[in-house]
């Protein structure tokens, strides 16, 4: 028998008219707004039910009246509504789909009315629409770390502006926020390193907007991230994925976070004033396990215990020691075995000369690697010039490049002339490895192509003359010509013939 499709009330209602009052079916239904069909098969079940007398009708409770009519209770008939709040969550584990819930659903209510599975699925997205964007996306667990920069900033009492960094985990919404001075790729990769040790662990993927700090090319199906960038997730085994531009509800997560955020931290620290930027990141770091503890509206349950249930034991684990800021460059092996990094050289092992590395500088080091291994660290120096030399580096004899020694090279500059000669054996002698000063004696092999054997010998002696025996002294006095002033003229002047010029004749 199908439900009822009224309240039992009414339907004692109508009993009540037609077995006391004895009232026509028109007239009950015009007097309780119903139609004349509903009167007539109320009164049927009643009849087939053996209920025709209005006091055995009237003793009767609405669900022994129920049971009577339709043959069992409303409780009975009722289908047991699944727990979509439950669902959605549970939806988030890694391989939990709505078919392995429907199916735990029908064992736990087995006797009972329950949904079949088209039924169920169209329930549970019923519901997952009346959830915000940001709750209707599937995220698995420990799955996205997403991240992005708030509109709105802190004023500081320095005068600057503090800008709000927020993270948020896909599946828990757990959030993180701190403040930097700026937005810079440095800001950027700082913050998401502090949400990581926030969050005790690493996700599968951080996804980010577009911003120009991280994401060299921007492109819908194959955006680029920042060789920097791409050394942070290198270290953290983690991938940088970028939203689709113009696509917000890519990040629709983050997008709610920062809302949140503007609503429970910074409008609370409207009226603080905010001395700088750590101030201010002590400020709204001291407000997140506030905002992580609220309950979450339509799921009932806090960010907090999502992140410690769902999100917190699918993280891998953090590496030994955190990310250190680092830039790269590509550089080139000279045959002194030595790279150039702002201005100071540092060597590698002879054997890769020639060859193209690329270098990793951070605050405190130069790393230089080959083919993706680290083939030498140094301390980094800001002393322009200079040169960082380990031995083990050295050749036993110079092999970096087999065809220069150091007897070449001066024989070779004596060969030009005995000023070239001393300006090399000079230079060889100045470094405590002469084979620092073969890009300079190489120098001056181009500099003798260029202007001549000639020319170079007396730049060298004007050079020496003046205590400057550098490559490049050589080089600027040749480029401005003042070798050729030091050259004697030795033209021969002959009298002209004139009928005014009276001749050594004249005077005997």
């Amino acid at each position: 028998m199908p439900p009822p499709t009224m309240d039992v009330r009414m339907i004692k209602d109508i009993l009540r008219l037609k077995l006391h009052g004895r009232m026509a079916h028109e007239a009950i239904a015009r007097s309780l707004s119903i139609s004349k069909g509903v009167v007539a098969k109320y009164t049927a079940l009643a009849k087939a039910a053996g209920l025709e007398d209005w006091e055995a009708v009237a003793e009767l409770g609405q669900a022994d009246l129920e049971r009577r009519l339709f043959g069992a209770s409303a409780q009975e008939r009722r289908v047991v509504e699944p727990d979509f709040a439950r669902i959605h969550l549970e939806l988030r584990r890694k391989g939990v789909t709505l078919t392995l819930l429907w199916e735990e659903y029908q064992v736990a209510n087995e006797g009972r009315r329950t949904w079949a599975y088209t039924q169920f699925c169209e329930h549970y997205r019923a519901y997952a629409k009346t959830l915000r964007r940001s709750m209707r996306q599937q995220h698995r667990a420990g799955e996205k770390l997403f991240v992005d920069y708030a509109g709105p900033t802190l004023e500081l009492a320095d005068g600057g502006r503090g800008q709000v960094f927020v993270a948020a985990m896909g599946a828990s919404s757990y959030t993180f926020a701190c403040v930097t001075a700026d937005q810079t790729m440095r800001a950027w990769l700082a913050s998401i390193g502090h949400a990581l040790r926030f969050i005790g662990g690493v996700p599968q993927m951080i996804v980010p907007d577009n911003p120009r700090a991280l994401i060299a090319e921007p492109d819908r199906y194959e955006p680029r991230a920042q060789d920097t960038v791409l050394d942070f997730a290198r270290h953290y085994d983690v991938t940088i994925l970028p939203a689709r531009p113009y696509s917000p509800q890519d990040k629709a997560k983050v997008e709610s976070a920062v809302q949140g955020v503007e609503r429970w931290i910074l409008a609370r620290l409207r009226h603080e004033r905010l001395a700088d930027v750590a101030a201010a990141d002590a400020a709204v770091r001291a407000l997140l396990p506030m905002l992580n503890g609220r309950l979450m509206q339509k799921l009932n349950t806090t960010r907090a215990s999502l992140f410690t249930s769902i999100d917190a034991p699918a993280l891998r684990a953090l590496p030994a020691s955190p990310w250190r800021w680092a830039r790269w460059k590509t550089v080139t092996v000279h045959i002194d075995y030595h790279v150039e990094v702002e201005g100071h050289r540092y060597s590698v092992p002879h054997a890769l000369v020639g060859m193209k590395l690329s270098a990793r500088i951070t605050d405190a080091l130069v790393e230089v690697l080959h083919k993706g291994e680290s083939v030498a660290v140094h301390a980094r120096s800001d002393r322009k010039g200079d040169f960082t030399t380990r031995d083990d580096h050295m050749p036993a004899a110079h092999r970096a490049h087999k065809e220069w020694t150091p007897q070449r090279l001066i024989h070779w500059g004596n060969t030009i002339g005995p000023h070239t000669g001393c300006f090399i054996t000079t230079m060889l002698q100045r470094h405590r490895h002469p084979e620092h000063g073969y890009r300079g004696c190489l120098g001056l092999l181009s500099l003798e192509r260029r202007y001549g054997t000639k020319r170079l010998e007396t730049a060298c002696a004007m050079a020496i003359e003046l205590n400057a025996v550098y490559y490049r002294h050589v080089r600027d006095i040749l480029a401005r010509g003042s070798d050729l002033a030091t050259e004697p003229t030795t033209t021969n002047w002959v009298s002209p013939t004139h009928d005014n010029v009276r001749g050594p004749g004249y005077y005997h």
